[in-house]
């Protein structure tokens, strides 16, 4: 739309662990080759460490191995 920019951020990958992730995140972007991961837990930020949560673990696991790449060229 007009006034509108796409982030181009629709495709994700699942690596084997945090330590598989981290090497891809660092191979892709010292190529050249924008990358990066899923996201960072609220509960890990300084602003809420001292929040109450729940049971994170699904969301722990996917915050470790999930890396976004972007789907097009960004011109």
């Amino acid at each position: 739309p007009i006034d509108a920019t796409s982030n181009y951020w629709l495709n994700a990958l699942i690596l084997k662990d945090k330590r598989t992730r981290d090497e891809f995140l660092n191979y892709t972007n010292n190529k050249g080759v924008m990358t990066r991961s899923i996201w960072r837990l609220m509960n890990k930020l300084d602003m809420f460490k001292d929040a109450q949560c729940g049971d994170l673990s699904n969301a722990e696991w996917l915050e470790d191995r999930v890396v976004n790449i972007s789907s097009s060229i960004i011109v």
